[in-house]
């Protein structure tokens, strides 16, 4: 007969690595970060010029269109900025980085955070609220001047979430490199 040493361990269980948290972390942090700004530069480079391309902007109902549209996707950008501030909140507690660098990270992650929540709450309902028709025996519909200043203002905070997006990406890619 053949003896046989038991493990201490339950059957099916194995034992995790004290890294794999923290790769487990980084994919998600990662991973959102790359969703979240390919999803926003494809509604703003291929899906919005083409509304505005095949004349949609001249409909009256294009302002209420765009609220539905913005309503929707600003409300899944807080989800995936909410996901990547808990990332990265998460990578710090596990790796107590004694330099700036993580901290740098969680103040670039609470901002994306609140580029969204902007969007959110302040800008898309002043944009849709701009553009609604009230008077609908209007001949012609024109946009009013602070709509461009609102549209700076949207691509400008959309230019400054995809650096910060990318320069989280780096920061979190680092933080964790300098772990493992």
């Amino acid at each position: 007969m053949s003896s046989h040493i038991s493990e201490s361990r339950p059957k099916g269980k194995m034992r995790r690595s004290p890294q794999s948290p923290i790769l487990s972390w980084q994919t998600v942090v990662l991973l959102g970060i790359t969703i979240w700004l390919s999803c926003s530069l494809i509604l703003d480079v291929v899906i919005m010029p083409s509304l505005y391309a095949a004349g949609m902007m001249n409909q009256s109902g294009f302002a209420s269109a765009g609220y539905s549209i913005f309503w929707i996707f600003n409300r899944i950008e807080l989800v995936f900025a909410a996901l990547v501030l808990t990332g990265v909140l998460a990578l710090y507690s596990l790796l107590r980085p004694v330099d700036r660098l993580g901290r740098w990270a969680i103040g670039v992650a609470i901002f994306l955070v609140a580029i969204p929540l902007i969007y959110t709450y302040a800008l898309t309902p002043t944009m849709s609220a701009l553009g609604l028709e009230l008077t609908p025996f209007a001949l012609t519909h024109q946009f009013p001047a602070a709509m461009n200043q609102l549209h700076r203002d949207y691509f400008g905070l959309e230019a400054i979430k995809l650096g910060l997006g990318c320069v989280l990406f780096g920061l979190c890619y680092r933080l964790t490199a300098e772990a493992v």
